[in-house]
């Protein structure tokens, strides 16, 4: 139900609605993102739980109007609990036709346009596949619409301020936030700040946009809007207690790694190539000098990584990341990082592929490549973040199974994690359990390839340390020395004790919990990574109706963790979302023989829950 038929026929004092979600789109210059960064800021501080989802165009500029260089951004927030960005949408900003074609189709009937009228002209209208003015030609009648000259709104507000016509009309996104803040009651304090801030060093454009802010928000006051269109009141969360941010998964993955350096008390070197939508995190650690993290912007994707393994042999946390087509760039020196054992943390950020495929858009389609894509037997763990704020305590043990057990380790993002937002509660780092390394400085019985027993992790000494002078390398050493060895039965027992090292960090890692519901539920929806959020309300909802439904979600995703097959043996059906095309689930069935059944997507958006919920109600029905 839409907010609008919410509040249809409702008398004005009971305006309130638990949950609303808003899309602002336009051209990449319209600063769409800015507009739905300053909108999530302020509903933060107002205290409704919420999620975002920037959506970016693959061009860097497209042509003004162009149908393809369409920036969106979507937050749904509410007085509940929110895991996803929303499904359909209930209000949507539309500033110019292009944007309004491309995503009309998400709103709910009786849904809310906002449009700027002045961006409807001919030429707008073909480019973006028009036949007619759809604000003239009744196509709209399903929705209700605030159609407003937003552009000639602006130049006439901005006009104290001397900007050139130019620069007055690239404030419009203001003037719109205004317009959306009045129709949420949201304050504007936060986002006047941040204008000031941001435009220190202009203030004439500060004020400007100030100035366009406060115009859109008095339009909303006293204009005589549509039936129907009040100002919406979502009553503020009940949340835990604490200090909260607005984080993007990006930035918490960052945190997280230099959490975890600090944790086990090594330096950390960062080293990258850019690629979208990875490079966040390089920016990100850049200004965080004084945690012990060096950054490094190597020349391409094999010089960043073969950086990192250096600087982890050197005594340091060598730490690299990519994409998937950098990822496979990078597989050759993954696997020499496997043969000489050395911790190594490896970031995929997934975005749609294969190669340049949808470089913005968002996909699950590297876990057979991070599970399987090395060549000979070389096993590696492997761990998946599914919230933003999930990615923090991810970077951390990634650190932790690292050093341990001295072998790479590959994180699985994904450009909605990478770009999504929600408020995080702000952990105490008092609260985490350091796990130091400890450097060997003894040379009494020393060689590179002595072990753990519990482990099996090599020894991990700093070259140059007094008597502690090794080599290590791709061949394949003897596993008594770490000499360099061609002996058949070496190898075979290097081999397994690789293999062996990995699967015994099973016995480590937390035993599986089921996420809702409980082991015996006729129907588990199983999952991992970003899927988390869709699948969480799609069996919250289905649970509210009765339904014998549960939830569990993984982040070890190799090796898996041990009690893993018996907790799925527990329910009479398993159902996997993806959004690929069922890699997970021929992951499952070949290891526990279990007839998990499909649920699989690749548009590049994320799952909706309407989509998880039609598909738990379909498998349920199936197996009745």
């Amino acid at each position: 139900m839409s907010v609008v038929e919410k509040l249809s026929g409702i008398e004005a004092q009971s305006n309130i609605v638990s949950d609303v979600v808003v899309r602002f789109a336009g051209d990449s210059g319209d600063g769409m993102q800015l507009t739905g960064s300053n909108f999530t800021e302020a509903t933060a501080i107002y205290g409704n739980d919420l999620a975002t989802f920037p959506d970016f165009p693959a061009e860097i500029r497209a042509p003004a109007g162009a149908t393809f260089g369409v920036s969106a951004f979507q937050i749904y927030f509410g007085s509940e609990d929110v895991t996803t960005a929303g499904d359909q949408v209930d209000v949507l900003v539309a500033m110019n036709p292009a944007a309004l074609i491309t995503n009309v189709k998400d709103l709910v009937v009786g849904g809310l346009i906002v449009v700027d009228r002045d961006a409807f002209t001919d030429k707008n209208l073909t480019r973006a596949g028009y036949k007619a003015n759809p604000l003239e030609d009744g196509s709209l009648d399903a929705y209700k619409i605030i159609s407003v000259d937003i552009t000639k709104q602006v130049v006439e507000a901005v006009k104290p301020y001397g900007l050139t016509h130019k620069f007055a009309v690239r404030c419009k996104n203001m003037w719109t936030l205004g317009l959306v803040m009045w129709l949420f009651d949201r304050s504007r304090d936060s986002a006047i700040k941040g204008l000031t801030h941001k435009f220190a060093a202009k203030p004439e454009i500060a004020d400007a946009n100030i100035a366009a802010l406060n115009a859109g928000h008095s339009y909303g006051e006293t204009a005589e809007l549509p039936v129907g269109v009040e100002v919406y009141k979502v009553p503020p969360a009940q949340v835990a207690s604490g200090l909260y941010r607005n984080t993007t998964g990006s930035e918490a993955l960052s945190y997280g790694l230099l959490a975890g350096g600090q944790l086990a008390r090594l330096p950390i070197t960062f080293a990258s190539y850019p690629i979208t939508p990875a490079s966040s995190l390089l920016h990100t650690l850049a200004g965080q000098k004084e945690f012990d993290v060096v950054t490094f912007q190597a020349e391409d994707e094999i010089a960043a990584v073969c950086a990192a393994i250096g600087a982890s042999f050197a005594g340091s946390l060598g730490i690299t990341s990519s994409s998937g087509p950098g990822i496979s760039l990078k597989a050759e020196a993954i696997s020499l990082a496997c043969a000489t054992e050395l911790p190594l943390i490896i970031v995929n950020t997934q975005r749609g592929g294969p190669s340049t495929g949808l470089p913005t858009k968002t996909e699950q389609s590297d876990l057979n490549q991070a599970l399987f894509g090395r060549h000979a037997d070389t096993t590696l763990p492997v761990i998946a973040s599914c919230t933003p704020s999930d990615c923090f305590d991810v970077a951390i043990e990634a650190i932790r199974i690292a050093t341990q057990f001295t072998t790479p380790v590959i994180i699985l993002s994904d450009g909605y994690l990478a770009n999504a937002s929600e408020p995080w509660l702000v952990p105490d780092f008092e609260d985490y359990e350091p796990f130091p390394v400890t450097f060997p400085t003894d040379p009494e019985g020393f060689t590179p390839a002595n072990r753990n027993p519990d482990t099996l992790a090599r020894i991990w000494a700093k070259p140059g340390t007094p008597g502690l002078e090794h080599r290590i390398g791709g061949i394949e050493k003897s596993f008594e020395t770490g000499d360099i060895s061609y002996e058949p039965e070496n190898h075979q027992k290097m081999t397994d004790v690789r293999k062996a090292k990995i699967d015994g960090i099973a016995r480590f890692i937390p035993a599986q919990e089921v996420s809702q519901g409980r082991p015996g539920d006729k129907l588990v929806v199983l999952g991992w990574g970003s899927t988390f959020g869709a699948i969480h309300q799609g069996v919250k909802r289905c649970r509210a109706e009765g339904l014998s439904v549960a939830h569990v979600h993984v982040r070890y995703m190799w090796p898996l963790p041990a009690n893993l097959g018996e907790l799925l043996a527990s329910f009479d059906s398993v159902l996997i979302p993806e959004m690929n095309t069922g890699q997970f689930v021929e992951v499952i069935r070949s290891r526990f023989l279990v007839d998990a059944q499909r649920l699989n997507k690749v548009s590049g958006q994320p799952f909706k829950i309407s989509e998880i919920e039609k598909a738990i109600k379909a498998q349920l029905e199936a197996v009745k």
